[in-house]
This record gives structure tokens, C-alpha cells and sequence, in this order.
């Protein structure tokens, strides 16, 4: 026979223990959202593609043959989804985080779970478009008939990496978004604007060529920096790993995270009053 047991606090003292126990409800959300989006659907594995591949060939366009920045001797195409990769993984996961909390109202204000399993599960859905566009760099390594040195096998730690970076703006974006329900509207002008002031077109060695190695590490503050420039280093498009830079990076990237956990655990009571 079970035992109900009720004790004062034991909710927030039971919190990190709890996402355990739920662990079902996260997977069964992961997989709802991965049913949303892709079942009886064409153009949502389509525009998993499309999206890379077209904004590689205008920044291919624009810094290569109009600008003229230098490849170092690898194809500009794969520079620049070296770039793009970990970027729209970045976006999506923040995109997708943000509204998690809206988009499921009723199962917020039915039944008690760790409220941060929503936008961590929706995240899912941001590593099934990247695993989708990885595919997209493997055709057009093969187009040119480019072979990825061996530290690819690192890939998998700058994936983790950017989800880390996402999941703190991500959650201090689903706080706000549940209070103030106008702050949808942000999201996409900071996907937008972040695109253009992270390195996804260009080397960030460009900064410190221009402005100096000073300028370089203020620039790796931007926690996609450091990010992006290990996944080019991880295929080949970057010949060395900047580690000062990658260090701020994710130094900026941890403190984004607890500061969110703390915005997100400090909101968490009034989601179901507000939402």
C-alpha cells in the first residue's frame, strides 16, 4: 500500500531528486514534441535543411567573394557551416526553451512536476535538427572532396557545450516569457541580432587581426565564440583552438546557466498563478 506523505518543504528539498523520478514524463514530452514537428510533415526536416544551406550561400557570397575574407585553404562553404551548425542548434534550443512553459499551460496548472523539465525537453528537438544538418556538412565535405581531420571525435563536447550556452538564456527567457507574454517578440530579434555578432560568416581571428588579441578575448564574452570556433577546429576548418577564448566562453556560458536556474527556481511558484 502507498504511503502519501506530506512535510513542509519537502517539495524544494526533494527538487534535483524529483527530476529523476520524472524522467518518464521528460521523455514522453521529448517525444511529443518530436511528433509535433515532424509527423506528416515534408517541409519540417526540409527547412531543417534549407535554413543552413541557403544562409551559407548568402554569407558565402558576402564575405567570400565580396568582402574577400580568406579561407586558410578550406572551402568557405564549410567554413561557414562550421559556423552555422552550432548556431542554429544554439537558436533553436533557446527558441524552443523559451515558450515551453506557455505552450503547455494545462499540464503546468493540472499536476505537480519539476517545472524545468519542459524546456529541457524541448531541447531535444534543437539536437534532432542539428543531427539532421550534419548531414548537410557531410554532403558538402564530400562535394569537395574534404576529409575531417580526427579531432571530430570532439564534436560531441562543443554540442554539449552550446546547449549549455542556450539553456541559461533559455531559462531566464521562459520566466520572463510566462510574466510578461509580449517578451515573445525579443526572442527573435536576439536570434537575429546574435547571428550577425557571432562568428558564423568569418574567423574570429579577424577581430584580433583588426583590433588585436585584447579585442579577441572581450569578443569571446559572446559565449557562442568560443563555441563555434571548436566545432570549426573540430573539422578541420580551423587549424589551431584558441583556448583563451574557448575559456571565457565557457565561463560566460556557466555563469548564464546559474544565473538562469536561479531566475527559473525563483519564478517556478507562480508559473501556475500566471501562465
Amino acid at each position: 500500500m502507498d504511503e502519501l506523505v506530506i512535510e513542509a518543504g519537502r517539495t524544494e528539498a526533494h527538487y534535483w531528486r524529483d527530476l529523476w523520478r520524472y524522467r518518464d514524463l521528460f521523455y514522453f514530452l521529448a517525444w511529443r514534441d518530436l511528433l509535433v514537428r515532424y509527423k506528416q510533415t515534408v517541409f519540417g526536416v526540409l527547412w531543417a535543411v534549407l535554413r543552413p544551406f541557403l544562409t551559407m550561400l548568402i554569407f558565402v557570397v558576402i564575405f567570400s567573394r565580396v568582402a574577400g575574407l580568406p579561407s586558410e585553404g578550406v572551402p568557405y562553404a564549410i567554413l561557414v557551416l562550421g559556423g552555422m551548425l552550432p548556431w542554429q542548434f544554439f537558436a533553436t534550443a533557446l527558441s524552443e526553451s523559451s515558450s515551453s512553459l506557455v505552450t503547455n499551460a494545462n499540464l503546468i496548472t493540472k499536476v505537480y512536476f519539476p517545472r524545468i523539465i519542459l524546456p529541457a525537453s524541448s531541447v531535444i528537438v534543437a539536437l534532432v535538427d542539428f543531427g539532421i544538418t550534419l548531414g548537410l556538412l557531410a554532403l558538402v565535405m564530400a562535394w569537395y572532396g574534404y576529409l575531417p581531420p580526427p579531432q571530430i571525435l570532439l564534436l560531441p563536447v562543443f554540442v554539449v557545450f552550446a546547449l549549455v550556452a542556450a539553456m541559461g538564456p533559455g531559462l531566464i527567457a521562459t520566466a520572463l516569457n510566462v510574466k510578461y507574454r509580449d517578451f515573445r517578440f525579443v526572442i527573435p530579434f536576439i536570434v537575429q541580432f546574435g547571428l550577425y555578432v557571432s562568428p558564423v560568416g568569418f574567423r574570429s581571428s579577424v577581430i584580433e587581426e583588426k583590433l588585436g588579441s585584447v579585442a579577441r578575448l572581450v569578443y569571446a564574452m559572446n559565449p557562442m565564440v568560443g563555441i563555434i570556433d571548436g566545432f570549426r577546429w573540430c573539422i578541420g576548418a580551423e587549424k589551431s583552438l584558441h583556448v583563451p577564448a574557448l575559456m571565457i566562453s565557457l565561463a560566460v556560458s556557466v555563469l548564464f546557466l546559474w544565473l538562469g536556474i536561479r531566475i527559473f527556481r525563483g519564478t517556478e511558484k507562480s508559473f501556475a498563478d500566471v501562465v
